[in-house]
């Protein structure tokens, strides 16, 4: 129980300490292409991360989220039933180069953890363009890939990201 304490102290002390260069939350829409064109209709997705500066230009970080893709229900005259959402949680690293104060584009990379059942996940990379709008606010467009077994898991998407900031540098 005293170890449980511990992780517990431990993790809320480096979330509080993390944040202070910016959390980013956000959601993205999108859709598929390729080889889950005809299984998936559009996904939606949360999108979770921190972020550091490493310098005026470079920002790096940690990145997670959620995304879902609906099935798709109609195909041609057919009403179809049986298929599931494909799910994944990712868990990456991310850098973001920032080329004026409102531009950037970077990429996040890592695995992709398959959620629903028969999904085991794969390489996870999405480059990202994203735009301030709001001194807070940021809206990016992403290629999404997870490389799977026998399939590529392949999207275009749009999010919007809220940057929280406790203390320090903010873009």
């Amino acid at each position: 129980m005293k170890n449980r304490i511990l992780v517990l102290i431990c993790t809320v002390f480096s979330l509080s300490l993390t944040a202070q260069e910016g959390l980013k939350v956000g959601l993205q829409g999108g859709m598929p292409f390729d080889d889950f064109n005809d299984d998936v209709s559009l996904t939606l997705g949360l999108d979770m991360g921190y972020m550091w500066a490493l310098g005026e230009v470079v920002d790096a970080g940690i990145a997670t989220g959620f995304v879902n893709g609906f099935p798709e229900t109609f195909h041609s005259d057919v009403v179809r039933t049986d298929l599931p959402h494909v799910q994944f949680v990712p868990l990456a690293a991310s850098v973001r180069v920032w080329l004026g104060n409102s531009f950037s584009f970077g990429v996040d990379g890592g695995q992709a953890l398959g959620i629903n059942k028969g999904n085991e996940g794969g390489l996870y990379y999405r480059p990202q363009i994203g735009y301030l709008v709001h001194s807070n606010a940021e809206l990016n467009f992403s290629y999404t890939a997870i490389e799977l077994e026998n399939k590529s898991w392949t999207t275009i998407n749009v999010g919007l990201l809220y940057t929280f900031t406790i203390k320090g540098r903010r873009r």
